[in-house]
């Protein structure tokens, strides 16, 4: 019984490690969102498709030195490959999120940060357990 709560603990550490990442990940986001909106004049959907690969690439390098470190063997190469992947599959529920919301609700189309935090959400469950057991796993 004793294994099964440290398990589980540990876990819950590993998640909320991982959702702090995620969660400077999501400034970072949103950031590139914004200078990508108002600067660059994307549409939202491009505007949101053009941070993602700068947030893969900072929330892999986050979780491999905070959240999962030593948990993996693999080159960064295959690991970046994987963690990219992984997102990959993460961003069909996360943009998918984005998309729904901002083209089907008027405060999301006015406030996109709200579409944003919606396809965070939908997320960032699948991309925890696909990166523990997918990239950072030995």
């Amino acid at each position: 019984m004793r294994k099964l709560i440290d398990t589980h603990k540990a876990t819950f550490i590993q998640f909320m490690k991982f959702g702090a990442i995620g969660g400077l990940g999501f400034f970072l986001d949103v950031a590139l969102f914004h200078l990508a909106l108002d600067v660059f004049g994307f549409n939202h959907d491009c505007s949101a498709l053009f941070s993602f690969p700068f947030t893969v690439t900072f929330t892999w390098f986050g979780n491999r030195v905070f959240t999962f470190r030593g948990k993996s063997q693999r080159s960064l190469r295959d690991e970046w490959s994987r963690f990219a992947a992984v997102c990959l599959v993460g961003l069909v529920l996360n943009r998918g999120t984005f998309s729904l919301l901002t083209h089907n609700v008027p405060l999301v189309y006015q406030y996109p940060v709200l579409g944003l935090m919606g396809g965070t959400c939908a997320g960032m469950f699948f991309n925890f357990f696909g990166a523990r057991r997918i990239v950072f796993s030995k």
